[in-house]
């Protein structure tokens, strides 16, 4: 199953930008095999998209703007229900794959397959398996730490160098404003 990532590469917005390079960067971090398709230089993937986001899921305007994720042809979201799935830390269920092993979704998934979901209850047996969460947690391999550290500290570097490029851009309007306000300061000091 190939995750499809739809693009817009030459996006005039810096919003759609980082919602792209967030989606993109979090499935790198992930490992998450995926495929890029640019609906700005390619008409066939423009119209695929389109026609291939559901009716209850377009916005008001009826075109859907990138991102927008596909597993192969079923729909799995936009932007926003990608990061809500994110900040649930279920992003492998939005995107219709089985978790990675050593995973905590992998584990409760075999556990309700096993019959064993429902450890709540008993909360001796919650403190068992929240004991050997850990365990897994602190076995995995320190080197996806660093790279997923790695790719985030590039994004925010990104994210940075745009925010200052953007910064040192002033509007005419609001260049004509602040002159305007230097001239009258100059004006009430001298009376």
């Amino acid at each position: 199953m190939v995750i499809k990532v739809f693009l817009a590469s030459s996006s005039g917005s810096t919003a759609i930008k980082k919602k792209q390079q967030d989606v993109v960067g979090f499935l790198e971090a992930l490992k998450i095999d995926y495929a890029q398709l640019d609906i700005a230089s390619n008409e066939d993937n423009r119209m695929w998209m389109r026609e291939n986001v559901p009716g209850e899921k377009k916005p008001t305007s009826g075109i859907p703007l990138p991102p927008q994720i596909f597993n192969e042809e079923m729909y799995c979201g936009d932007y926003d229900t990608f990061f809500e799935a994110k900040e649930d830390n279920s992003v492998y269920e939005f995107l219709g794959l089985t978790p990675p092993p050593g995973s905590k979704k992998k584990e409760l998934v075999d556990a309700e397959q096993n019959g064993d979901a429902h450890t709540e209850d008993d909360p001796g047996k919650k403190a068992e398996t929240d004991a050997q969460e850990e365990n897994v947690e602190e076995e995995e391999p320190a080197e996806e730490d660093e790279e997923s550290r790695n790719v985030a500290e590039e994004e925010e570097q990104e994210e940075g160098e745009e925010d200052r490029a953007e910064d040192g851009l002033v509007s005419e309007e609001e260049e004509e404003l602040r002159e305007l306000e230097e001239e009258e300061e100059h004006a009430s000091e001298e009376d």
